[in-house]
């Protein structure tokens, strides 16, 4: 197992952004929709890619994927198991039920189980696909499903805090081989679920409504193959952003699109740096001394991501005065407001609020990452704080950065993976 070893750091020059694993993810699971050829570009290299591979070859794919292009393939094999090995490891795979029922019209896939940031059920996956009239049992931990009879259907995909974006790819992708017109009311609006959108358009589904909350998808007999770039991780992006106001340093971020990232954008302004979008390719931040407490709010697209909650309460660490972060996506995701204290922050939880008393400095500790968001958190807290920082578990960050250390270095950070 590694860990990270980061000392006190000043950030400076450009950081490329890779392509989105939450884009990419529910992409390759839609490849089980044909069986011609599908070529993706711009995939970024990460553990979670990696297990989405293996349940596609296990589902009769065949997939060569080399410096983030992935060619894919089908092979004479049939299969329609996701087991609990490779789905317990990351809740994305759950994605690749919708299109199995709607390709193979039968799907065995293993619940994803319990996650250290709260309850995240999938009963609104389930709901929408029992109402496209999909049979579907729960045993022994599978959800064991029969879609022979699906039909579209009009159904309201709203849960308890908002919409889904798994549930709305999964329903999506189900609804375009089945006969039928399909319409999702309260559909996730995230540019992840758009790109989805886009790219089943592009192997010929018909569907209009991406990026906004009323879908409407009517079923077609065959989907082809097609040719494919994924989008940028915005909270890849994000994250450098975070980085950058914490340090102290202006930064330059490439490749990203600051249009998917307005609402955090806009938080860095009002903490007081200086936010240049040039080209709608490329984002420089400049922070201008002393950073200003704020108030932020998780809430689902285009508001501000639950994905980037962690990273910036680092920066409110900082800030001169109190602020509040209050989580209305996952409310027990405060995992990381204990590794914070150790080092010295002032951070007070009461249920889904988080109140934070910035300081002027934060000290080095040994910290235990607990989840992805958390461990990008703790890395940007060890080159923000005084001497050094240990972060046990980094295998959670290699989930979804790609490279991560590497390009902090050429930023200038003090960080080094090391074998615990």
């Amino acid at each position: 197992m590694d860990k990270f070893t980061i000392h006190k750091s000043t950030l400076s020059g450009e950081v490329c952004v890779s392509g989105s694993k939450n884009a990419a993810l529910p992409i390759i699971a839609a490849t089980i929709l044909t069986d011609e050829d599908c070529i993706l570009h711009n995939v970024p290299d990460l553990m979670d890619i990696r297990t989405m591979v293996k349940i596609l070859e296990g589902l009769g794919k065949q997939i060569n994927f080399e410096n983030g292009t992935m060619v894919i393939k089908a092979t004479k094999k049939c299969g329609y198991v996701a087991p609990y090995r490779l789905v317990r490891t990351m809740r994305a795979s759950f994605c690749v039920l919708g299109p199995l029922l709607a390709r193979r019209r039968k799907a065995k896939v293993s619940l994803p189980g319990g996650c250290v940031i709260g309850v995240r059920p999938v009963d609104l996956h389930i709901k929408g696909l029992k109402l496209l009239n999909a049979d579907i049992k729960i045993e022994r931990g599978y959800c064991v499903a029969d879609g022979k009879n699906m039909r579209g259907s009009h159904l309201y995909l709203g849960g308890q805090f908002g919409s889904s974006v798994l549930a709305t790819d999964n329903i999506m992708m189900a609804a375009t081989l089945i006969d039928g017109e399909t319409i999702i009311e309260y559909a996730a609006c995230e540019p992840e679920v758009e790109s989805l959108g886009l790219f089943l358009q592009k192997m010929g589904a018909d569907i209009t409504g991406q990026g906004s909350p009323l879908l409407r998808i009517r079923g077609v007999k065959k989907l082809g193959g097609c040719e494919f770039d994924i989008i940028p991780d915005r909270i890849e992006a994000g994250t450098f952003l975070a980085a950058s106001l914490a340090t102290n340093s202006p930064l330059v971020i490439k490749g990203a699109n600051p249009f998917h990232l307005t609402s955090a954008i806009e938080i860095v302004k009002e903490m007081g740096a200086e936010v240049h979008i040039d080209n709608a390719r490329s984002i420089k931040v400049s922070p201008r001394g002393s950073l200003k407490p704020v108030n932020i709010t998780t809430l689902p697209y285009p508001g501000f991501p639950t994905d980037l909650q962690a990273q910036f309460m680092i920066c409110l660490c900082f800030a001169k005065g109190i602020s509040l972060i209050t989580e209305k996506i996952y409310p027990d995701r405060f995992m990381h407001v204990a590794e914070l204290n150790r080092m010295g922050a002032g951070i007070q939880r009461s249920g889904p609020y988080a109140i934070i008393e910035g300081k002027e400095k934060l000290y080095g500790a040994e910290v235990m990452a607990s989840d992805l968001r958390a461990s990008a958190a703790l890395v940007i807290a060890g080159m923000a704080a005084e001497d050094k920082t240990e972060v046990f578990r980094v295998y959670h960050i290699d989930r979804g950065y790609e490279h991560i250390e590497e390009k902090l270095r050429k930023l200038g950070a003090k960080i080094k993976r090391e074998k615990q």
